[in-house]
Formats: C-alpha cells, structure tokens, sequence
C-alpha cells in the first residue's frame, strides 16, 4: 500500500444508555441502549478512509465479540488493521456510560487497559512500517513510553493528538519531534504552562510549544475557531458558521483533514480551513462520524467559504 497514513492509537466500543425517565439508582431502568464504535485512533482513521486516504491502523485488540465487530467495519472502510495486536484473553477496550432523561451523563467506565500491551517492545518490529508513511499520527491513549519510542525512532512527520487534559502530558517530552500537534486550549495550557486568556497569551503559549522543535501547533479553541502557527507564519481563524447537533467527533475529523491537507502540501491557513470545514460538516451529523464526508465534499465547502 504505497501513500499511506500510518495510525498509532485507541480503539473502542461504546456502550450508551439513556433513561426514559428519572434514574433510580439501585434499580433497573426503563431506556435506550446503543453500542457504537469509537476511538480516537480509530474515529481519526475512519474520516481520513472517507476522504480518500489509505489507512493503516496499528492498535490493541482483545479476544472477544467486540474485535470481531472492529474487524468487519475496517475491513468495509478499506482501513489496514493487519498491523494491530490481538491480545489473548483480554477484552477490547470499552467505554459504559449512563444518561439521564435530559441526555446529560450520570455515570460512566471505561476500560482501556488493553493498550498497556502497546509497548515498544511489540511496536519495534513495526518501525518499517512507520517510517515507510508519509505521515504517523498518534494519540495519546497508548503509553508514555510507547510515544516517546516512536517519537525517537520514526523518520516519518508525526502528528499527534492529545485526547484530554488528563493525558496531554504523555507527550511534553516528545515535542521536539513531532510535526504537528493539535492541542485544545486547556491541553495548550497544560504543555505551554501559560494560562491563555487572550489573544497574546495564546501566541505566547504558540511559542513555547515551536520552541520546543515542533514545525507547528494548531490549537482548537472551540466556538472561537482555532490558532495556528509554524516557525515563520502565525495566524487565528473564526468558527465555521454551521447547523450544529452533535459536536461529538469534531476534533476527530479536524485532525484527519489536517493530515490529508499536510500530505497535499497546503499552507498553514489552507490546512487550518481544511480541519475547520470537516468538524463543521461533523457537527451538522448525528452521528460521531459524519457518513457523507468526502475530499469531494469538503473541496466544495472549501469554494464557497472563498467566493
């Protein structure tokens, strides 16, 4: 498979409930139950498929129904999955949680405990396949180490997504060597040690991450748009007008468009306006991933914004 976007990262299954009506705790509750698949690893992996892009997906699975269920939807997507691990009695990684009749989370569990196996022991003889990408993209759902491994050893550009303020600091002492990282505000803050409160305080905390030896940080500000900067090149982008229900996914598909636009050989802004249309096109679906994205799509979207 020539041309391919290597990904190194999580994989789950969703379970969801939501009451019917208000949660007795301590009793069993009339509702609704959805099992979906998710991931940022995997969710990442499924855009950039949309868009075109071929895919191989290095990632834990356990010896259950439930990897069955990721195998079968990878192997429709066209994702390369022949580069995962298959851990023997253990369970694909699952993410449980509870809803009231308002839709807000009650309760909720998650077992990832399956990407401990994601060493750099098991990730050595996957380094041929890493540095034969044009592009490695990570999130932070596998080990400390596990990053700082292929941080050191892959040629290839790497891009990373930190997933969450609780594990943005498995990749601090990485940052020289990547390429790319996608940061919210919070996560910025976290890496940068720079409260961000306005617009100066946001390029300041832009600096430090470059001064690192990153080639560019573009950091997700929500309802405000987003930052982006390089060595030479700093810029902030509104918002993306757009009939929001489900901002669930957004992030995912930002980072997906901003690996293919970076393979394009884009600018800064036009890779930044690639993540901001995809996540806009996310939150117009219900669903985490929005089924009709395509490079086509996202072009079009691209044109009019221009006119």
């Amino acid at each position: 498979m020539d041309n391919y976007i290597a990904i190194v990262g999580g994989v789950n299954v969703d379970v969801g409930g939501r009451s019917l009506s208000p949660l007795l705790v301590g009793d069993s509750n009339p509702g609704e139950i959805r099992t979906t698949l998710g991931g940022v690893g995997r969710n990442i992996a499924h855009n950039l498929a949309l868009l075109g892009a071929n895919v191989r997906l290095i990632t834990a699975l356990g010896d259950d129904d439930n990897a069955v269920r990721v195998e079968k939807s990878c192997r429709e997507l066209g994702i390369d999955l022949s580069d995962a691990i298959r851990v023997p009695d253990a369970a694909t990684s699952t993410y449980l949680f509870i809803c009231g009749p308002d839709g807000d989370m009650v309760l909720a569990l998650n077992d990832m405990s399956i990407y401990a196996h994601l060493t750099p022991e098991v990730l050595a003889p996957k380094l041929p396949v890493l540095n034969a990408a044009k592009l490695v993209l990570l999130d932070a759902n596998i080990p400390q180490e596990t990053i700082e491994f292929i941080a050191h050893r892959c040629t290839a550009p790497i891009f990373v997504d930190p997933v969450s303020a609780s594990k943005v600091g498995k990749c601090a002492s990485s940052l020289g060597y990547f390429h790319t990282i996608k940061p919210n505000r919070l996560e910025a803050e976290l890496l940068s040690n720079i409260a961000i409160t306005d617009d100066e305080s946001l390029a300041r905390a832009a600096d430090v991450l470059l001064a690192t030896g990153l080639k560019r940080v573009i950091i997700s500000l929500g309802g405000d748009g987003v930052y982006a900067a390089s060595g030479s090149e700093r810029l902030k982008l509104p918002a993306l007008p757009t009939r929001t229900i489900n901002t669930t996914g957004c992030g995912d598909a930002f980072m997906a468009a901003i690996a293919l636009a970076s393979l394009e050989g884009h600018s800064l802004t036009e890779t930044a306006m690639f993540g901001l249309v995809a996540g806009a096109l996310c939150a117009e679906s219900r669903a985490t991933i929005n089924p009709e994205l395509s490079l086509e799509l996202l072009k079009a979207k691209l044109e009019e914004l221009r006119k």
